[in-house]
């Protein structure tokens, strides 16, 4: 198991309501074992097992949410 910190660019956050969102579904997702979502700036930092966890099963978890999200700088 190698643990990876992944930083996701979020689109469409406005309020807390938004944050809580894209934090319950990026947790859900197998491998996740963290993740702490900003409003400003709009991204969300995952630690996940990279053995069974990807960044686009991470960016299809936040599109399905309604919240785009990209790679982005750490």
């Amino acid at each position: 198991m190698e643990k990876v910190h992944v930083v996701l660019a979020i689109t469409g956050m406005t309020c807390g309501h938004c944050v809580a969102a894209v934090k319950k579904a990026l947790a859900a997702v197998a491998g996740v074992e963290a993740v702490e979502v900003t409003l400003s700036p709009p991204r969300a930092v995952v630690v996940c097992d990279s053995s069974r966890t990807t960044v686009e099963m991470l960016m299809k978890a936040t599109a399905e949410e309604g919240y785009p999200s990209s790679p982005a700088a750490g």
